[in-house]
Parts: structure tokens; sequence; C-alpha cells
């Protein structure tokens, strides 16, 4: 019997998602408010909108008992970086500002991933939110550093790689079947972050920028080139026609 259209409406899981996205907006309004960001203001609030929505809508197709501490932890950093789009605007101001917020961004980073394994709410929801989450910091950050003229254009492919990606699973089949968990997916991935704020640094002159943008990249395409080898090698064994970045439930 399902449910009635009330107690669905105000659930415990949606009443606390909303309560944390409506805490973290204030903070962010306000935190807008005290640097005088008025012209990416608007630009920062709505990318935080959509941000929250997607989250909103997958936690409740995910139906989770709770949304837990980790998610809390990793929808703050979500946040922080759409604090960072009035610097990808306005990228001559405050140059330090983008660094500072992904820094903290990647800090929390290393602290969800903790905090779900020992509270036991750990599952397929936080590492696919987590996961998002880190390929949202990477396009933030390679489109600030391009609009900032340290690195050129080509430096966005590192923000765009895990969305062609995705978009390729629905081209060939084989690519949307899951890789195995890999330490050195996740080690690439902390070092493209920390690639792309160190290219940010306003004391390091060229080529440093470049070089280290370049070398990020190159972990980047050597990470997806060896599960697109891995998936291809396979691609034989029984295909799943769902994505399993995509699932019904549990997924972002």
């Amino acid at each position: 019997m399902s449910q009635p259209r009330e107690h669905v409406k105000h659930s415990p899981l949606r009443m606390e998602i909303c309560w944390s996205v409506a805490i973290a907006s204030v903070g962010g309004a306000t935190a807008l408010l005290a640097l005088g960001e008025r012209a990416g203001a608007v630009a920062a609030l709505v990318g935080w909108a959509l941000y929250a929505t997607v989250v909103y809508r997958a936690a409740v197709r995910a139906e989770l008992a709770g949304f837990g501490w980790a998610s809390h932890i990793t929808l703050v950093r979500g946040l922080l970086v759409a604090l960072m789009i009035p610097c990808l605007l306005t990228p001559e101001r405050r140059p330090w500002l983008p660094l500072i917020l992904g820094i903290a961004a990647l800090g929390l980073d290393g602290i969800d991933g903790p905090v779900a394994r020992r509270t036991g709410t750990a599952g397929a929801f936080g590492a696919r939110f987590d996961l998002e989450t880190d390929a949202l910091t990477v396009l933030m950050l390679s489109a600030l550093v391009a609009a900032e003229g340290r690195v050129g254009a080509w430096v966005l492919a590192s923000g765009a790689m895990r969305y062609v990606y995705v978009a390729a699973g629905w081209a060939w089949p084989w690519l949307r079947r899951p890789v195995p968990p890999s330490f050195a997916r996740k080690l690439v991935c902390v070092l493209q972050i920390a690639g792309l704020l160190a290219a940010l640094l306003p004391i390091l002159g060229p080529p440093w920028p470049t070089a280290i943008a370049a070398v990020s990249l190159a972990l980047l395409v050597w990470s997806f080139g060896r599960d697109v080898l891995g998936l291809m090698r396979d691609r034989g064994m029984a295909e799943s026609s769902a994505a399993p970045y995509l699932p019904d439930r549990g997924g972002v």
C-alpha cells in the first residue's frame, strides 16, 4: 500500500534536507553580501539552487533512512563551489578567494568519507554524491583557471572529462558498467583538484601554472583511459541496460 500523499510530502528525510539546504542558503547569501558580490550573487544562488534541487530529488528517489552527517558535509562542499561563481564572472577581483574556497572544499572532501564510515551511513548514494561533487569542483576550478588567463582554454578538458565519459555511456552501453574501487582513481582526483588550486596561486608565475595543469590533466586522462580500457576488455560480459551512474535508486 502506498503512503498517504501528506506523509510522503513531509517525510523526515525531506524535512532534514530542506532544513540543511535552507541553512546553507542563508550562510551562502550572507557570505555573498559580506563580500559585496552583487553582480555574481544571483548567478551563485541560481547555481546553488540547481545543485540543491538535484541532490534533493536524488535523495528522495533513493528512499534513504536519513541524509547523514557525511552528506551534509558534501552539501557544504557544493555550496563552496557555488560561491566560486562570482569569481568566474569577475576573475580580476579577489584572486585569493577562489583559492580559499577550493582549499576548504578539498579539506571537506577528506572528511565526508571517514564520517560516513564511522557513522555507518556509507552507501551508493553517498559515494555517487561525493563523486559528482568532485566532478563539479574540477569543472569550476578548471573554468576559473581558464578565466584568469593563467592557462589556455585546453584546461577546460579537465572539467569536461567526467561529463564526456557519462555522455559516451549513452552511445556505448558497456561504458555504463561500474568500475572496481581504486585508490589510484581517488588519488588522481585529489591531485587534479590540488593541481588546479596550485595553478590559481596568484604568486605563481609562468610557466608553472601551465606545467602543473598539464601534468594534472595527463594524470586524469590516464585514470579515465585505464577505466575505459578495463571496461572495453570486459565488454563481452553481460551488460547492464541501466547505467550504474544513473541508477533508479541511490544515485545523484
